[in-house]
């Protein structure tokens, strides 16, 4: 199977972009409580995002598995809707870039071509680096921001950023297959990766898509609204304070994670404004042609 099979693009016609950086976050092995995919959800709302290209849907999934929805339209005539995978941009006037976003679902099968597809929209649209956004369980207390970690296999966004080398070794999900990948064809990645309480189950930790979002306001320059959240983010945490408080185990669990919490002391990503700084200048002497954004 080619990728030209599968993958639909929308780009004629399409004005130049400022920069572009293109970020992925799948649902499945690397999303605890859709922290990830809900994190860009929260990105893209209320902004005009385009979709420039679409994965099709067919062969990559066990619909058994990822069944589809059947939808209604105004005139009562059946609908359905196919696990999506659509990549839209989002323009950022006057900021440092502007953006690509994937929010999709992880496929079941097939993930060489799928992998391809989205390495392929990279280069299509001259992104300068690809980042993507996980979210796995962690012994974090619900009532702390979570902190994020991040990774990298190039050696300079290493030393610039302060990133650690992927040190995982085991099953892994198709984020993992993407960035063997992206490091094969020398496009510039980071790993972001955000813990969400693991006693929570399934439940929305929005807190943690929260600290997603905060880095990668800081760190691209982008605004992301995720100071829109706030509201979501104090409903939640009532109700998890709820649940915990009728268990005095788990209460009892919850106070010790928050004092190991409040003790750690191991490194964490630098700060954000450094991260900025940092990440432009690679970005520069990656493509030392790049001048200053374009003005409207």
């Amino acid at each position: 199977m080619r990728v030209d099979d599968v993958l639909t693009t929308h780009t004629e016609g399409l004005a130049p972009l400022n920069r572009p950086i293109l970020i992925v976050a799948l649902t499945g092995w690397f999303d605890a409580s859709l922290a990830a995919t809900g994190a860009l959800e929260w990105l893209l709302r209320d902004r005009v995002a385009p979709i420039v290209a679409s994965i099709d849907a067919d062969p990559f999934y066990d619909f058994t598995q990822e069944r589809p929805d059947v939808w209604l339209d105004d005139d009562e005539s059946v609908n359905i809707r196919w696990p999506a995978n659509e990549f839209r941009i989002a323009r950022f006037p006057g900021g440092s870039h502007d953006l690509v976003v994937l929010s999709g679902v992880e496929p079941h099968v097939r993930w060489s071509t799928y992998c391809e597809c989205i390495t392929t929209m990279a280069s299509r649209l001259g992104c300068d680096i690809v980042v993507t956004l996980g979210a796995n369980p962690d012994s974090v207390p619900h009532t702390r921001m979570p902190p994020v970690v991040g990774s990298s296999t190039n050696v300079e966004l290493i030393r610039r950023l302060g990133l650690g080398r992927p040190q995982y070794q085991g099953i892994t999900g198709v984020i993992g297959v993407l960035q063997e990948r992206l490091e094969k064809l020398a496009i510039p990645a980071i790993s972001l990766r955000v813990g969400v309480p693991h006693y929570l189950g399934n439940a929305q930790h929005p807190k943690s898509s929260a600290a997603l979002l905060h880095h990668l306001e800081h760190v691209l320059g982008i605004p992301t609204s995720h100071a829109e959240l706030d509201g979501e983010i104090d409903r939640w945490q009532s109700l998890h304070d709820e649940a915990v408080a009728e268990d005095s185990h788990a209460a009892a669990y919850v106070q010790l994670l928050e004092r190991q919490f409040d003790q750690r002391t191991e490194a964490m990503l630098p700060t954000a404004d450094d991260l900025a700084a940092e990440l432009e200048a690679f970005l520069r002497e990656q493509n030392p042609g790049d001048g200053a954004p374009p003005t409207e």
